[in-house]
Protein backbone atom coordinates (compact mmCIF):
# COMPACT_ATOMS: atom_id res chain seq x y z
CA UNK A 1 0.00 0.00 0.00
CA UNK A 2 1.27 3.46 -0.89
CA UNK A 3 1.71 6.06 1.87
CA UNK A 4 -0.34 9.04 0.70
CA UNK A 5 -1.46 12.36 2.11
CA UNK A 6 -4.68 12.10 4.18
CA UNK A 7 -6.78 13.76 1.47
CA UNK A 8 -5.96 11.08 -1.08
CA UNK A 9 -7.19 7.53 -0.63
CA UNK A 10 -5.87 4.57 -2.53
CA UNK A 11 -7.46 1.25 -1.77
CA UNK A 12 -6.28 -2.06 -3.22
CA UNK A 13 -4.11 -2.86 -6.17
CA UNK A 14 -4.10 -5.29 -9.06
CA UNK A 15 -3.70 -9.00 -8.48
CA UNK A 16 -0.34 -10.33 -9.66
CA UNK A 17 -1.63 -12.81 -12.20
CA UNK A 18 -1.63 -11.49 -15.74
CA UNK A 19 -4.59 -12.20 -18.00
CA UNK A 20 -4.59 -10.49 -21.39
CA UNK A 21 -4.28 -6.68 -21.08
CA UNK A 22 -4.00 -4.76 -17.85
CA UNK A 23 -6.13 -1.68 -18.27
CA UNK A 24 -6.42 1.29 -15.95
CA UNK A 25 -9.67 3.21 -16.47
CA UNK A 26 -9.83 6.71 -15.00
CA UNK A 27 -13.25 8.33 -14.67
CA UNK A 28 -14.82 10.98 -12.49
CA UNK A 29 -18.31 9.47 -12.75
CA UNK A 30 -19.48 5.90 -12.24
CA UNK A 31 -22.66 4.15 -11.01
CA UNK A 32 -24.58 4.55 -8.84
CA UNK A 33 -24.28 8.11 -10.21
CA UNK A 34 -26.96 8.50 -12.86
CA UNK A 35 -25.83 9.88 -16.20
CA UNK A 36 -24.95 8.57 -19.64
CA UNK A 37 -21.20 8.64 -19.12
CA UNK A 38 -21.41 6.63 -15.89
CA UNK A 39 -23.64 3.98 -17.48
CA UNK A 40 -21.45 3.73 -20.57
CA UNK A 41 -18.20 3.35 -18.61
CA UNK A 42 -19.79 0.63 -16.48
CA UNK A 43 -20.79 -1.28 -19.64
CA UNK A 44 -17.24 -0.93 -21.00
CA UNK A 45 -15.72 -2.19 -17.74
CA UNK A 46 -18.09 -5.15 -17.60
CA UNK A 47 -17.46 -6.01 -21.26
CA UNK A 48 -13.69 -5.93 -20.86
CA UNK A 49 -13.80 -8.04 -17.71
CA UNK A 50 -15.94 -10.60 -19.52
CA UNK A 51 -13.04 -11.00 -21.98
CA UNK A 52 -10.56 -11.75 -19.22
CA UNK A 53 -8.84 -8.36 -19.14
CA UNK A 54 -7.72 -7.05 -15.74
CA UNK A 55 -9.36 -3.75 -14.89
CA UNK A 56 -8.20 -1.11 -12.46
CA UNK A 57 -10.93 1.52 -12.01
CA UNK A 58 -9.73 4.85 -10.61
CA UNK A 59 -12.59 7.12 -9.58
CA UNK A 60 -13.62 9.57 -6.83
CA UNK A 61 -15.13 8.14 -3.69
CA UNK A 62 -18.86 8.91 -3.66
CA UNK A 63 -19.43 8.77 0.10
CA UNK A 64 -17.34 9.00 3.24
CA UNK A 65 -15.97 5.61 4.21
CA UNK A 66 -17.01 3.98 0.94
CA UNK A 67 -15.15 0.68 0.48
CA UNK A 68 -13.29 -0.04 -2.74
CA UNK A 69 -14.69 -2.99 -4.64
CA UNK A 70 -12.45 -5.95 -5.38
CA UNK A 71 -13.55 -8.83 -7.56
CA UNK A 72 -11.79 -11.22 -9.89
CA UNK A 73 -9.97 -9.15 -12.55
CA UNK A 74 -11.34 -5.93 -11.06
CA UNK A 75 -9.87 -3.60 -8.41
CA UNK A 76 -10.96 -0.10 -7.54
CA UNK A 77 -8.75 2.80 -6.51
CA UNK A 78 -10.75 5.49 -4.74
CA UNK A 79 -9.60 9.11 -4.66
CA UNK A 80 -10.98 12.01 -2.70
CA UNK A 81 -14.06 13.48 -4.37
CA UNK A 82 -15.51 16.99 -4.21
CA UNK A 83 -19.10 17.89 -5.19
CA UNK A 84 -19.56 19.76 -8.45
CA UNK A 85 -21.32 23.16 -8.07
CA UNK A 86 -25.00 22.91 -9.07
CA UNK A 87 -24.62 19.12 -9.36
CA UNK A 88 -24.04 18.00 -5.75
CA UNK A 89 -24.84 14.35 -6.65
CA UNK A 90 -21.77 14.32 -8.93
CA UNK A 91 -18.17 14.58 -7.78
CA UNK A 92 -14.87 15.69 -9.25
CA UNK A 93 -11.80 13.66 -8.39
CA UNK A 94 -8.73 14.99 -6.59
CA UNK A 95 -5.56 13.06 -7.36
CA UNK A 96 -2.04 14.34 -7.92
CA UNK A 97 0.30 13.29 -10.70
CA UNK A 98 2.72 12.10 -8.00
CA UNK A 99 0.11 9.79 -6.52
CA UNK A 100 -0.64 8.14 -9.85
CA UNK A 101 3.02 7.90 -10.85
CA UNK A 102 3.67 6.02 -7.62
CA UNK A 103 0.67 3.75 -8.12
CA UNK A 104 1.51 2.88 -11.74
CA UNK A 105 5.23 2.49 -11.03
CA UNK A 106 4.44 -0.26 -8.55
CA UNK A 107 1.72 -1.78 -10.70
CA UNK A 108 2.31 -0.83 -14.34
CA UNK A 109 -0.76 -1.06 -16.61
CA UNK A 110 -0.49 -1.92 -20.29
CA UNK A 111 -2.68 1.04 -21.18
CA UNK A 112 -4.48 3.94 -19.49
CA UNK A 113 -8.00 4.86 -20.64
CA UNK A 114 -9.10 8.32 -19.45
CA UNK A 115 -12.87 8.72 -19.69
CA UNK A 116 -13.27 12.29 -18.38
CA UNK A 117 -11.24 15.47 -18.74
CA UNK A 118 -11.53 16.83 -15.20
CA UNK A 119 -8.72 17.42 -12.68
CA UNK A 120 -8.24 13.71 -12.04
CA UNK A 121 -8.15 13.02 -15.76
CA UNK A 122 -5.48 15.69 -16.22
CA UNK A 123 -3.36 14.20 -13.42
CA UNK A 124 -3.74 10.76 -14.98
CA UNK A 125 -2.65 12.12 -18.35
CA UNK A 126 0.45 13.74 -16.84
CA UNK A 127 1.35 10.57 -14.94
CA UNK A 128 0.86 8.31 -17.96
CA UNK A 129 2.98 10.63 -20.10
CA UNK A 130 5.74 10.68 -17.46
CA UNK A 131 5.81 6.87 -17.37
CA UNK A 132 5.54 6.56 -21.16
CA UNK A 133 2.34 4.56 -20.85
CA UNK A 134 0.06 4.38 -23.89
CA UNK A 135 -3.05 6.43 -23.17
CA UNK A 136 -6.37 6.94 -24.92
CA UNK A 137 -9.24 9.25 -24.01
CA UNK A 138 -12.97 9.72 -24.51
CA UNK A 139 -14.71 12.88 -25.62
CA UNK A 140 -18.05 12.35 -23.90
CA UNK A 141 -19.43 15.71 -22.74
CA UNK A 142 -19.90 18.95 -24.65
CA UNK A 143 -18.54 21.21 -21.91
CA UNK A 144 -17.66 23.77 -24.57
CA UNK A 145 -21.32 23.88 -25.69
CA UNK A 146 -22.65 24.16 -22.13
CA UNK A 147 -20.98 27.52 -21.53
CA UNK A 148 -23.57 29.55 -23.45
CA UNK A 149 -26.40 28.08 -21.35
CA UNK A 150 -24.89 29.44 -18.13
CA UNK A 151 -24.15 32.98 -19.27
CA UNK A 152 -20.44 32.37 -19.79
CA UNK A 153 -20.27 32.00 -23.55
CA UNK A 154 -16.95 33.84 -23.50
CA UNK A 155 -15.46 30.68 -21.95
CA UNK A 156 -16.05 28.67 -25.13
CA UNK A 157 -12.61 29.39 -26.58
CA UNK A 158 -10.55 28.70 -23.44
CA UNK A 159 -12.56 25.55 -22.72
CA UNK A 160 -12.02 24.31 -26.25
CA UNK A 161 -8.31 25.17 -26.03
CA UNK A 162 -7.99 23.08 -22.85
CA UNK A 163 -9.91 20.15 -24.34
CA UNK A 164 -7.82 20.25 -27.52
CA UNK A 165 -4.59 20.30 -25.53
CA UNK A 166 -5.81 17.48 -23.28
CA UNK A 167 -6.89 15.14 -26.05
CA UNK A 168 -3.97 15.86 -28.36
CA UNK A 169 -1.64 14.62 -25.63
CA UNK A 170 -3.28 11.20 -25.87
CA UNK A 171 -2.65 8.71 -28.67
CA UNK A 172 -6.35 8.31 -29.49
CA UNK A 173 -9.48 10.31 -28.73
CA UNK A 174 -12.64 8.22 -29.00
CA UNK A 175 -15.96 9.80 -29.85
CA UNK A 176 -19.27 8.03 -30.45
CA UNK A 177 -20.41 9.87 -33.57
CA UNK A 178 -18.98 10.72 -37.00
CA UNK A 179 -20.50 14.20 -36.88
CA UNK A 180 -18.73 14.99 -33.62
CA UNK A 181 -15.53 13.47 -34.97
CA UNK A 182 -15.59 15.92 -37.87
CA UNK A 183 -16.43 18.84 -35.58
CA UNK A 184 -13.48 18.06 -33.32
CA UNK A 185 -11.15 17.63 -36.28
CA UNK A 186 -12.26 21.07 -37.43
CA UNK A 187 -11.17 22.45 -34.05
CA UNK A 188 -7.71 20.90 -34.47
CA UNK A 189 -8.15 17.66 -32.54
CA UNK A 190 -5.87 14.87 -33.75
CA UNK A 191 -6.18 11.08 -33.83
CA UNK A 192 -9.96 11.13 -33.34
CA UNK A 193 -11.65 7.78 -33.94
CA UNK A 194 -15.29 6.72 -33.74
CA UNK A 195 -16.21 4.08 -31.19
CA UNK A 196 -19.96 3.68 -31.17
CA UNK A 197 -22.00 2.99 -28.07
CA UNK A 198 -24.19 0.03 -27.38
CA UNK A 199 -27.39 -0.49 -25.45
CA UNK A 200 -28.43 -3.22 -23.05
CA UNK A 201 -31.39 -4.66 -24.93
CA UNK A 202 -32.34 -6.89 -22.01
CA UNK A 203 -32.57 -4.03 -19.52
CA UNK A 204 -34.26 -1.73 -22.00
CA UNK A 205 -37.07 -3.80 -23.43
CA UNK A 206 -40.79 -3.38 -24.24
CA UNK A 207 -41.47 -6.29 -21.86
CA UNK A 208 -40.92 -3.87 -18.96
CA UNK A 209 -44.03 -1.84 -19.79
CA UNK A 210 -46.08 -1.57 -16.60
CA UNK A 211 -49.76 -0.74 -16.44
CA UNK A 212 -49.39 -0.52 -12.66
CA UNK A 213 -46.82 2.25 -13.10
CA UNK A 214 -49.08 4.10 -15.53
CA UNK A 215 -51.87 3.87 -12.98
CA UNK A 216 -49.56 5.43 -10.37
CA UNK A 217 -49.05 8.28 -12.81
CA UNK A 218 -52.85 8.69 -12.95
CA UNK A 219 -52.92 7.69 -16.61
CA UNK A 220 -55.87 5.83 -18.12
CA UNK A 221 -55.16 2.92 -20.52
CA UNK A 222 -55.78 5.01 -23.62
CA UNK A 223 -54.01 8.18 -22.49
CA UNK A 224 -50.85 9.43 -24.21
CA UNK A 225 -47.66 9.56 -22.13
CA UNK A 226 -44.77 11.71 -23.32
CA UNK A 227 -41.45 11.20 -21.58
CA UNK A 228 -38.25 13.13 -21.04
CA UNK A 229 -35.25 11.36 -19.49
CA UNK A 230 -32.16 13.27 -18.43
CA UNK A 231 -30.82 16.12 -16.32
CA UNK A 232 -33.25 18.93 -15.59
CA UNK A 233 -30.79 21.64 -16.60
CA UNK A 234 -30.48 24.63 -18.90
CA UNK A 235 -28.34 22.83 -21.48
CA UNK A 236 -31.17 20.34 -22.14
CA UNK A 237 -33.26 22.95 -24.00
CA UNK A 238 -36.24 22.54 -21.70
CA UNK A 239 -38.07 25.57 -23.07
CA UNK A 240 -38.65 23.70 -26.32
CA UNK A 241 -39.84 20.66 -24.35
CA UNK A 242 -42.36 22.80 -22.47
CA UNK A 243 -43.61 24.41 -25.68
CA UNK A 244 -44.05 20.98 -27.29
CA UNK A 245 -46.02 19.69 -24.31
CA UNK A 246 -48.26 22.76 -24.30
CA UNK A 247 -48.96 22.32 -28.01
CA UNK A 248 -49.79 18.63 -27.59
CA UNK A 249 -52.16 19.36 -24.70
CA UNK A 250 -54.05 21.90 -26.77
CA UNK A 251 -55.07 19.00 -29.03
CA UNK A 252 -55.17 16.30 -26.34
CA UNK A 253 -55.78 17.66 -22.82
CA UNK A 254 -55.34 14.19 -21.28
CA UNK A 255 -51.75 13.84 -22.53
CA UNK A 256 -49.21 13.70 -19.72
CA UNK A 257 -45.49 14.46 -19.59
CA UNK A 258 -43.31 12.28 -17.32
CA UNK A 259 -40.00 13.86 -16.30
CA UNK A 260 -37.39 11.25 -15.32
CA UNK A 261 -34.33 12.83 -13.74
CA UNK A 262 -33.33 15.75 -11.57
CA UNK A 263 -31.15 18.83 -11.77
CA UNK A 264 -30.70 22.51 -11.00
CA UNK A 265 -33.57 23.70 -13.25
CA UNK A 266 -36.22 21.48 -11.67
CA UNK A 267 -37.98 24.21 -9.67
CA UNK A 268 -38.09 26.52 -12.69
CA UNK A 269 -39.46 23.81 -14.98
CA UNK A 270 -42.05 22.71 -12.40
CA UNK A 271 -43.41 26.24 -12.41
CA UNK A 272 -43.44 26.24 -16.23
CA UNK A 273 -45.13 22.81 -16.53
CA UNK A 274 -47.17 22.27 -13.36
CA UNK A 275 -49.06 19.31 -14.87
CA UNK A 276 -45.91 17.31 -15.55
CA UNK A 277 -45.35 14.12 -13.56
CA UNK A 278 -42.07 14.23 -11.63
CA UNK A 279 -40.52 10.79 -11.38
CA UNK A 280 -37.10 11.90 -10.14
CA UNK A 281 -33.94 9.83 -10.58
CA UNK A 282 -34.60 6.22 -11.52
CA UNK A 283 -32.27 3.22 -11.59
CA UNK A 284 -32.23 -0.34 -12.86
CA UNK A 285 -35.58 -2.01 -13.38
CA UNK A 286 -37.50 1.13 -12.40
CA UNK A 287 -35.74 3.14 -15.10
CA UNK A 288 -36.53 0.37 -17.59
CA UNK A 289 -40.23 0.47 -16.64
CA UNK A 290 -40.40 4.27 -16.97
CA UNK A 291 -39.06 4.10 -20.51
CA UNK A 292 -41.25 1.19 -21.63
CA UNK A 293 -44.41 2.59 -20.04
CA UNK A 294 -44.20 5.76 -22.13
CA UNK A 295 -45.53 6.26 -25.66
CA UNK A 296 -43.10 8.84 -27.09
CA UNK A 297 -39.74 10.24 -25.96
CA UNK A 298 -39.28 13.98 -26.47
CA UNK A 299 -35.57 14.79 -26.47
CA UNK A 300 -34.91 18.43 -27.45
CA UNK A 301 -31.31 18.67 -26.18
CA UNK A 302 -28.81 20.40 -28.47
CA UNK A 303 -25.64 19.68 -26.45
CA UNK A 304 -25.19 15.89 -26.54
CA UNK A 305 -22.05 14.10 -27.63
CA UNK A 306 -24.24 11.06 -28.20
CA UNK A 307 -27.42 10.93 -26.14
CA UNK A 308 -27.78 7.49 -24.54
CA UNK A 309 -31.47 8.09 -23.93
CA UNK A 310 -32.17 7.72 -27.66
CA UNK A 311 -31.13 4.04 -27.99
CA UNK A 312 -32.45 3.27 -24.50
CA UNK A 313 -35.93 4.54 -25.42
CA UNK A 314 -35.86 2.82 -28.80
CA UNK A 315 -34.79 -0.50 -27.26
CA UNK A 316 -37.75 -0.06 -24.89
CA UNK A 317 -40.11 0.10 -27.86
CA UNK A 318 -40.61 3.87 -27.64
CA UNK A 319 -40.26 6.10 -30.73
CA UNK A 320 -38.10 9.22 -30.39
CA UNK A 321 -38.49 12.82 -31.48
CA UNK A 322 -35.13 14.58 -31.39
CA UNK A 323 -33.01 17.01 -33.34
CA UNK A 324 -31.04 15.69 -36.30
CA UNK A 325 -27.61 15.06 -34.78
CA UNK A 326 -25.67 12.72 -32.46
CA UNK A 327 -27.25 9.31 -31.75
CA UNK A 328 -30.64 10.35 -33.09
CA UNK A 329 -29.18 11.22 -36.49
CA UNK A 330 -27.69 7.74 -36.74
CA UNK A 331 -30.51 5.67 -35.25
CA UNK A 332 -33.80 7.44 -35.93
CA UNK A 333 -35.31 6.76 -39.36
CA UNK A 334 -37.94 9.46 -39.96
CA UNK A 335 -41.48 8.11 -40.26
CA UNK A 336 -40.14 4.59 -39.50
CA UNK A 337 -39.16 4.67 -35.81
CA UNK A 338 -39.42 8.36 -34.90
CA UNK A 339 -38.89 11.84 -36.29
CA UNK A 340 -35.95 14.24 -36.61
CA UNK A 341 -36.34 18.00 -36.46
CA UNK A 342 -33.78 20.20 -38.24
CA UNK A 343 -31.01 21.01 -35.77
CA UNK A 344 -32.03 23.97 -33.60
CA UNK A 345 -35.44 24.50 -35.26
CA UNK A 346 -37.70 24.64 -32.19
CA UNK A 347 -40.90 25.39 -34.10
CA UNK A 348 -40.44 22.26 -36.24
CA UNK A 349 -39.79 20.19 -33.13
CA UNK A 350 -43.06 21.43 -31.61
CA UNK A 351 -45.00 20.80 -34.84
CA UNK A 352 -43.63 17.27 -35.12
CA UNK A 353 -44.55 16.54 -31.50
CA UNK A 354 -48.14 17.49 -32.24
CA UNK A 355 -48.22 15.38 -35.42
CA UNK A 356 -46.85 12.31 -33.63
CA UNK A 357 -49.21 12.71 -30.69
CA UNK A 358 -52.23 12.64 -33.00
CA UNK A 359 -51.23 9.34 -34.64
CA UNK A 360 -51.55 6.79 -31.85
CA UNK A 361 -51.48 3.73 -34.12
CA UNK A 362 -48.48 5.21 -35.93
CA UNK A 363 -46.67 5.55 -32.58
CA UNK A 364 -47.25 1.87 -31.81
CA UNK A 365 -45.88 0.83 -35.21
CA UNK A 366 -42.88 3.15 -34.80
CA UNK A 367 -42.24 1.70 -31.36
CA UNK A 368 -41.97 -1.82 -32.78
CA UNK A 369 -39.62 -0.58 -35.49
CA UNK A 370 -37.55 1.32 -32.90
CA UNK A 371 -37.01 -1.88 -30.94
CA UNK A 372 -36.02 -3.78 -34.09
CA UNK A 373 -33.46 -1.09 -34.99
CA UNK A 374 -31.59 -1.53 -31.69
CA UNK A 375 -31.41 -5.32 -31.56
CA UNK A 376 -27.98 -5.25 -33.25
CA UNK A 377 -26.57 -2.62 -30.87
CA UNK A 378 -25.27 -4.98 -28.21
CA UNK A 379 -21.95 -4.21 -26.52
CA UNK A 380 -19.90 -7.05 -28.05
CA UNK A 381 -19.19 -5.17 -31.27
CA UNK A 382 -18.22 -2.02 -29.36
CA UNK A 383 -15.84 -3.96 -27.10
CA UNK A 384 -14.28 -5.55 -30.22
CA UNK A 385 -13.48 -2.08 -31.54
CA UNK A 386 -12.13 -0.88 -28.21
CA UNK A 387 -9.88 -3.92 -27.85
CA UNK A 388 -8.39 -3.36 -31.28
CA UNK A 389 -7.52 0.23 -30.32
CA UNK A 390 -5.93 -0.89 -27.06
CA UNK A 391 -3.81 -3.55 -28.74
CA UNK A 392 -2.64 -1.18 -31.49
CA UNK A 393 -1.53 1.42 -28.92
CA UNK A 394 0.18 -1.15 -26.70
CA UNK A 395 2.11 -2.58 -29.65
CA UNK A 396 3.20 0.88 -30.78
CA UNK A 397 4.29 2.03 -27.31
CA UNK A 398 8.00 2.39 -26.53
CA UNK A 399 9.57 -0.10 -24.16
CA UNK A 400 9.19 0.99 -20.51
CA UNK A 401 12.17 2.28 -18.59
CA UNK A 402 14.03 -0.42 -16.67
CA UNK A 403 13.08 0.93 -13.26
CA UNK A 404 9.38 1.03 -14.07
CA UNK A 405 9.50 -2.37 -15.74
CA UNK A 406 11.20 -3.92 -12.73
CA UNK A 407 8.46 -2.66 -10.44
CA UNK A 408 5.66 -3.56 -12.78
CA UNK A 409 3.15 -6.38 -12.72
CA UNK A 410 5.48 -8.87 -14.37
CA UNK A 411 7.89 -8.46 -11.46
CA UNK A 412 5.04 -9.11 -9.01
CA UNK A 413 4.68 -12.70 -10.12
CA UNK A 414 2.73 -12.21 -13.33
Amino acid sequence: MLHLPPDEIVVDEFPPERRSLRISVVTETYPPEVNGVARTIACVVDGLRARQHELQLIRPSQARGEPAETRERFHEVLMRGLPIPRYPHLRVGVASKRTLVGLWTRRRPDIVHIATEGPMGWSALQAATHLKLPVCSDFRTNFHAYSKHYGVGWLHKPIMAYLRKFHNLTQRTMTPDVGLQRELQGYGFQNVVVVARGVDTAQFNPAHRSEALRQRWGVAPGDLVLAHVGRIAAEKNLATLADAYDAVRQRDPRARLVMVGDGPARKEFMARCPRAIWAGLQHGSELSAHYASSDLLLFPSLTETYGNVTPEAMASGVPVLAFDYAAASRLVQPQINGLLAPFGNASEFVRMAVDLAQDREGLRVMGRQARAATETLGWDRIIDNLESIYHALVQAAPAPRAAASGAGWRAQGA
